[in-house]
């Protein structure tokens, strides 16, 4: 009998992570993060491509065996946190990647039943590349490496992500995003790190990732800006009056949002306190450069079409109109409309002054039009004055008399149905 074969320690690690026990994945898990911190810890040491494919398998199979929601999200937390237990930023990017290779991999041999598991995955790693990114303060050239990395695994043309996923990150990237660096990202820097979204956009032959980075990302800018503008106003009141230092927001950007109570939150506290802010945009930056992207003659003519229609809006921003009639109802705070009325606030005062007295000089005038007179007896009018019917015999004009209730319905309303008599009349009338 020849000698056992010593089995690779990540393929141990990995086999011990797709155990059917959950205290040995646990105790695999533990064990994984001290043999990257020790191994990557030496100048000779570091993972190839191949080892961290077997890692990821296991951790893979580790979160698919593991049932209830709450130790769910804990593992998930756990394994996403695995990204900073490496030393150096390029075994970072390499275990990101394979991560993102294996979710690609695996992604249509995940059922329905474990896809919510899968999906808090993608977001929680997401939620930690991006964290790792702010501890070494934002650097521009980690930034360009990791959204290469992200782009080139997700959606490039030539990647091998399905819709699911490609779907999924494109919506989380600006959620994510705005928890880790909302309070401290400038105009400047959130533009380039949406960059590759516009030029996604403007080159992909995919209509899905079109319209999800459109709605994603591109729209997901314009609706947060009239959730913002109290907050904005009510920080350059208090710059203005020197009572706490701010920073001075770039021309046509907006801070300050109230987070989505649906929606979960990771992090620590501070993370927590940044979800109460969006990001800030310069608005008329971000209509150039997708106008630099979308008028370029390869860009496909679908795309040029759907982007200038966001143009449009992004260049309406700049000027300070919010465009609310693009708003859904839910993004108001009072749906009874109160959101709408405080939103004149986006006029500058000498438009609102000429806006407060064009109304006032066309209240002035008398309108005889029947419109106006139902306008001005409706809010205020002597509700014993006949109100006058337009002509016609359509449905909307025609006259309405009030029907009294016969005793029947009285009756019915009473216990329930009509008296015999009644129903036996009316049964002989079916006869």
């Amino acid at each position: 009998m020849g000698p056992r074969v010593q089995l690779p320690p990540e393929i141990q690690l990995a086999q011990r992570l797709a155990g059917n026990e959950q205290v040995t994945r646990d105790r695999a898990v533990r064990k994984l993060r001290k043999y990257i911190v020790a191994r990557t810890q030496r100048a000779e040491g570091g993972f190839t491509h191949d080892e961290l494919l077997k890692v990821w398998k296991g951790l893979f199979y580790c979160m698919w065996m593991q049932d209830k929601p709450l130790l769910q999200e804990e593992l998930g937390r756990t394994i996403s946190q695995l990204i900073h237990a490496f030393q150096t930023t390029e075994a970072q990017h390499l275990f990101l990647q394979t991560f993102w290779q294996t979710m690609n991999r695996e992604w249509m041999g995940i059922d329905r039943l474990r896809l919510d598991k899968f999906y808090m995955l993608m977001r929680m790693v997401l939620h930690e590349s991006l964290k790792a990114l702010k501890t070494r303060g934002w650097d521009e050239r980690q930034t360009e490496q990791l959204l290469e990395l992200l782009m080139t695994e997700i959606l490039h043309p030539d990647s091998q992500a399905p819709n699911g996923v490609k779907s999924h990150f494109i919506e989380i990237f600006l959620e994510e995003l705005t928890k880790v660096g909302a309070h401290e990202l400038t105009a400047d820097q959130n533009l380039r790190l949406i960059g590759p979204f516009c030029t996604v956009a403007a080159q992909t032959q995919d209509p899905l990732v079109l319209h999800n980075i459109t709605r994603g990302v591109f729209e997901a800018i314009v609706e947060q800006a009239p959730l913002a503008i109290e907050d904005l106003l009510k920080e350059l009141a208090e710059e203005r009056d020197g009572d706490t230092p701010s920073r001075e927001p770039p021309e046509g950007s907006v801070s300050g949002a109230e987070p989505d109570p649906g929606k979960e939150q990771w992090g620590d506290d501070d993370e927590e306190d940044s979800a109460g802010t969006v990001l800030q945009f310069d608005y008329e930056a971000v209509a150039n450069r997708l106008f630099e992207m979308a008028s370029r003659r390869d860009t496909p003519p679908q795309n040029r079409k759907r982007l200038y229609k966001v143009i449009r809006k992004l260049q309406a921003l700049s000027e300070g109109l919010f465009p609310e009639d693009d708003i859904p109802e839910k993004a108001y705070r009072n749906p009874r409309g109160g959101r709408r009325v405080r939103m004149k606030k986006r006029l500058s005062e000498s438009q609102l002054q000429n806006k407060i007295g064009g109304a006032a000089e066309e209240a002035s005038r008398p309108d005889p039009s029947p419109a106006s007179a139902r306008r001005r007896r409706s809010a205020g009018a002597d509700p014993a004055v006949p109100r006058e019917q337009p002509g016609g015999r359509g449905r909307r004009g025609a006259p309405r008399r009030r029907r009294r209730p016969w005793a029947g319905a009285r009756a019915k309303a009473a216990d329930g149905q009509a008296p015999k008599a009644k129903r036996k009349r009316a049964l002989e009338g079916q006869k």
